[in-house]
């Protein structure tokens, strides 16, 4: 299993089965303000659908093709962030992530990004990772720039969400400036 302290508050573990049900609630809970920027939320209607998710995503990452975790704040499930595809060829990482609204504000996405970011410089040795976000979602595309992301360009009709397309912005940062950075 992979468990991943952050800090004394923050840690990211693998999504199991037995978080079906609390990823549910926590999903259901903030289905509103997910699915502005989510296209997965309206298709989220029971239990069996999170457990559906975690059972995909647990195999994506035994096919060494992504990591999605849960966000644990003082232990309890926060929300999710990993790495959605790995690029292994170009040693190439692609993060996505999203929190319940009940955690906003308490900087913990901030947090998990940087860890995750450590992990995959240090550990995993990528050497590029790449976050994008929807244009108009400023608290998702905080995230990359305040960690000192270089934005680098937007995508034109990159996702479908439910009505209309959104437009992406795209950041990356490279290892060697990951590591060369001021902390």
């Amino acid at each position: 299993m992979f468990l991943f302290e952050i800090d004394e508050e923050i840690a990211l573990k693998h999504l199991e089965i037995t978080d079906a049900a609390p990823l549910f609630r926590l999903t259901d809970k903030s289905r509103d303000t997910l699915r502005q920027w989510l296209s997965w939320v309206d298709y989220t209607k029971t239990p069996e659908d999170s457990k559906a998710f975690i059972e995909s995503v647990l195999k994506q990452f035994a096919d060494r093709r992504g990591l999605s975790t849960g966000i644990l704040y003082h232990g309890e499930l926060a929300g999710v962030t990993g790495f959605n595809l790995f690029d292994w060829t170009n040693g190439i990482g692609h993060i996505g992530y999203w929190l319940g609204t009940d955690y906003e504000g308490k900087g913990i996405m901030t947090r998990a990004v940087s860890g995750l970011v450590d992990y995959a410089f240090y550990s995993l040795e990528l050497n590029r990772i790449e976050i994008r976000a929807a244009y108009a979602n400023h608290k998702s595309r905080a995230i990359p720039e305040r960690l000192g992301f270089v934005q680098e360009g937007k995508i034109r009709h990159a996702e479908w969400l439910y009505d209309h397309y959104a437009d992406h912005v795209v950041y990356g940062m490279l290892a060697h400036e990951w590591k060369n950075r001021e902390r």
